[in-house]
């Protein structure tokens, strides 16, 4: 049976709100047989946490998730010491692969092997300048994505994207992007669980591209940030549903 590989915000729920019908279409995937991972870019929630989400929605994530954090993780070696400019899922995937964590960074100190940046609620200047001395100081640049914006009940907030952005803008140092649709969380996905399955999303630019580079068939569903109206997209998706209940329904 095939992998079927779901983004999150869009496909399983939009901020706090599931969407109606998601947990019923991954039970039926399971159902018959097929494999389900739940890829997203949500790089600031542990692994823990985002298996608790989904468990409040009635969906059983364990062992299923696969986030920017991880792929952003497996580009560091053990024994390094990593600078991280980012939340508690990136600390935990860094310290998950055997490295060890800085708090911060100040001239004079021991510049570390890495920087891992993502979204960081607690982003301060101080923060930020740390991470940006690091690189200048020869710290490789890692981004866990650069998603600029990530939808929610109220909106559009900025992304990890955004502050990729500022530090990349400081030290004219182009990073080393991890998550979807590059290739290092591909990897992760196809090395786990499969090199054959499908890729449900709702953002062309980003799980269009990433199905390309898992070598998955594209599905679009219009329950996340992609409208009617913003048809047709590229890359051209395997076909378009209102929300993956529908598509599911129709595969299955």
């Amino acid at each position: 049976m095939a992998v079927w590989a779901l983004d999150l915000d869009g496909v399983i729920w939009t901020g706090k709100m599931p969407i109606v019908g998601a947990a019923e279409a991954v039970q039926l995937l399971r159902h018959v047989g097929h494999k389900v991972v739940f890829a997203t870019n949500n790089a600031f929630s542990t692994e823990s946490m985002q298996i608790e989400k989904l468990a409040g929605f009635g969906i059983d994530a364990t062992d299923s998730v696969v986030s920017s954090a991880m792929a952003g993780a497996s580009m560091i070696s053990p024994d390094e010491r990593v600078l991280v400019l980012g939340g508690p899922g990136a600390v935990e995937a860094v310290t998950e692969r055997g490295a060890s964590v800085t708090d911060g960074f100040t001239q004079g100190d021991s510049v570390p092997d890495s920087v891992v940046v993502g979204l960081d609620w607690d982003l301060s200047y101080d923060r930020l300048r740390g991470a940006v001395q690091a690189i200048l100081g020869g710290a490789r640049f890692i981004a866990t994505n650069d998603d600029s914006t990530y939808p929610t009940e109220n909106g559009l907030y900025p992304g990890a994207g955004a502050i990729v952005g500022a530090v990349q803008a400081a030290t004219e140092v182009p990073p080393m992007v991890c998550g979807k649709p590059h290739q290092p969380m591909a990897d992760l996905v196809t090395e786990r669980f499969g090199t054959e399955g499908v890729m449900v999303g709702d953002r062309p630019e980003t799980d269009g591209l990433f199905a390309q580079a898992l070598g998955f068939k594209f599905e679009l569903v219009l329950s996340g940030v992609t409208t009617q109206a913003d048809l047709p997209v590229e890359p051209t998706p395997a076909s378009v549903h209102s929300d993956l209940l529908a598509l599911v329904s129709e595969r299955v």
